[in-house]
């Protein structure tokens, strides 16, 4: 199982709108790339180690795949319509990163 997270950098002049990204965006993803992916988790961003600090990213999403050639196969055709859709959220790239997931 692989974890893909893509996750939005928490700054001064970040612009990020949680109701249109968790309302309208996710479930656009999920519908399209379909059964290939597994589970969906969104974690908003409240607060950071230190006390008065922000947290250090405003959203992540974190979409599960059996492994990165189901990743690819379902959200390579629908990537630039991901890509598109971040103006109507967001002025910040997301940052993505694919992890190997293991349980304990």
């Amino acid at each position: 199982m692989i974890k893909v997270s893509v996750m939005y950098p928490n700054s001064k002049d970040l612009q990020f709108d949680t109701d249109y990204y968790q309302n309208k965006h996710l479930p656009m993803v999920v519908r399209l790339v379909g059964s290939a992916l597994k589970r969906l988790e969104l974690d908003l961003g409240i607060a950071s180690r230190v006390p008065s600090e922000s947290a250090p990213y405003v959203a992540m999403a974190h979409l599960l795949f059996d492994d990165v050639a189901s990743f690819q196969e379902a959200f390579g055709p629908h990537a630039a319509t991901f890509a598109a859709d971040v103006e109507n959220y967001s002025n910040v790239q997301a940052e993505l990163q694919i992890s190997e997931l293991i349980t304990f």
